[in-house]
């Protein structure tokens, strides 16, 4: 037999490599954390540590379709939580198992306590998921938040409402699904993220468009109350009255309109009991915005009451709020093509109303510019953030941020709907030659202003300009337009003249009109 002749210092430099080999294959991933459910363990990602896939409720499958959310069952082991979870049902795709959480956390040192920030993310109740890339929250995160993104019910399966589902109910309500799914997921937050080195009294929710309108929403549900310490509504606001026959601006209906319109969203479904209907397949259901059951309602109990009835009386979780809207949202809401068909519009929307609109939103002979579209975007968001903006300075003790986003190339009229959220997760690419260095900087700006009012609820912070809080004598609003600078309210005459309009639809007469 041969002799092997061994070195020894070749010996030892194997074992040493071995041994580095298998320390580092042990810290390739994070050590697990346990939360209620169990142990969870991510992933490491560019000096984070992410999240992706952690359930906050049970599936809502089966029987507990159109159910408020369910605790999640715990599990055995260490979950892997390395990858997103299914999207809500959505134009025939996605799942039903779809409440799912994901965390990106920057902490370093374990038992810091970091401010936490909340994403809700838009899609008109009908479309939206956190999978999304625009919402993935790293640079967010490495501006020293954790933030956690959170998923919920959307459209028909999230909001449907019927006489058969509020009798199932002790407080004799329906509908709402998606926004108690969002209240789960808080409540999941407040519970379990100081595991993440999160601060739990120190939560920041925001979102834009029906993520901002759910934001304005939990500022006033009384079964959100003390889940969180400041709100952010890109886009957002929900202070118009309800009525039986919807627009945007005026999106609300009441528990018995709704319920009417689940029962014939029954009907058109070909089912006869909700029991049938529990039975069919996801992608057999009538779904999508149109749907006529894909809102939120006031049903007495999520959502008490008119919004605007509520904030006068000072009945909302009083907390500092950073609201506002893009300068050309109206041209991303199915603006109309000539002239005559936005004069017949508004005059069909608005009674008596109308010609006074038409004036202050005017249209042209031949075109229906940026001065006509701006009344659908004020009537939809402008005059929803104003009057978040007056109500919560005149009666509440907390601050308001209110900012005006105008940050658009030159070729076009202004910032179409949702063009802000590249900019607030400074997602831009700088290498991109439609990226402009004004664009980088409010970017930059926008995030830090963000991130700032996630820690302290209020915006301010070293080396940015100085934005005070909207009060009615100073009713200063930061534009982000080249540069963020203060400026006055835009078309406030319009919005005056919008919030008469809003006004009498609160009188027994402009109530009886809308019918």
């Amino acid at each position: 037999m041969k002799r092997v002749n061994w070195n020894v210092d070749a010996v030892a430099a194997f074992f040493l490599l071995a041994l580095t080999v298998n320390g580092l294959a042990q810290i390739s991933q994070p050590a697990a954390i346990n939360t209620e459910g169990g142990l969870v363990q991510g992933a490491f990602d560019d000096g984070l540590t992410v999240y992706r896939g952690i359930p906050f409720a049970a599936p809502p499958v089966g029987n507990l379709r159109w159910r408020a959310p369910q605790p999640a069952a715990k599990w055995e082991g260490v979950r892997q939580t390395t990858k997103f979870g299914p999207a809500s049902v959505q134009g025939g795709k996605g799942s039903e198992d779809c409440l799912y959480l994901n965390v990106w956390t920057p902490a370093k040192i374990a038992g810091n306590r970091i401010p936490v920030l909340v994403w809700i993310y838009g899609g008109g109740f009908s479309a939206g998921a956190t999978a999304d890339p625009n919402y993935s929250g790293e640079q967010l995160a490495k501006k020293g938040v954790v933030f956690v993104s959170i998923a919920y019910r959307v459209g028909p399966l999230g909001f449907l409402a019927h006489p058969e589902l509020s009798a199932e109910t002790t407080n004799h309500v329906s509908g709402n699904y998606g926004l108690l799914d969002q209240i789960a997921g808080l409540q999941w937050v407040k519970r379990n993220i100081a595991a993440f080195d999160g601060n739990p009294e120190k939560v920041t929710i925001f979102g834009e468009s029906a993520g901002g309108i759910s934001v304005s929403m939990l500022c006033a549900s009384p079964l959100a109350k003390g889940l969180f310490e400041g709100a952010i509504s890109q886009s957002g606001g929900s202070f118009g009255p309800p009525r039986p026959t919807t627009y945007p601006g005026e999106n609300m209906k009441g528990l018995a309109d709704a319920e009417r319109a689940g029962e014939d969203y029954v009907r058109r479904a070909g089912a006869s009991s909700i029991s049938e209907l529990r039975k069919l397949a996801p992608d057999k259901l009538p779904g999508g915005w149109d749907s006529g059951s894909a809102w939120p309602i006031i049903d007495g109990w999520v959502i008490p009451g008119d919004q605007h009835d509520l904030y006068e009386a000072g009945k909302y979780n009083d907390v500092p709020v950073l609201i506002g809207y893009n300068s050309d949202e109206g041209a991303s809401f199915w603006p109309p093509k000539t002239p005559e068909a936005y004069i017949d519009g508004v005059k069909k929307r608005y009674g008596k109303f109308a010609d006074a609109l038409i004036k202050a939103y005017p249209v042209g002979s031949n075109s229906v510019p940026k001065t006509a579209r701006d009344l659908m975007r004020d009537a939809t968001f402008g005059w929803h953030t104003w009057s978040w903006a007056r109500l919560q300075s005149e009666t509440g003790k907390s601050r308001v941020f209110y900012y005006y986003f105008d940050q658009h190339p030159e070729t076009e009229a202004g910032s179409w709907h949702g063009m802000d959220v590249s900019y607030v997760f400074h997602h831009l690419n700088p290498n991109d030659p439609h990226t402009t260095k004004s664009d980088l900087a409010i970017s930059d700006a926008m995030s830090t202003y963000w991130v700032n009012f996630a820690k302290h609820g209020n915006p301010n912070g070293k080396g940015l300009p100085i934005w005070p809080a909207f009060s009615e004598r100073n009713s200063a609003v930061m534009y982000f337009q080249q540069t963020p600078h203060l400026g006055p309210v835009p078309s406030e005459a319009g919005l005056e003249m919008l919030d008469a309009y809003f006004a009498w639809r609160r009188t027994p007469e402009g109530d009886a009109w809308a019918k």
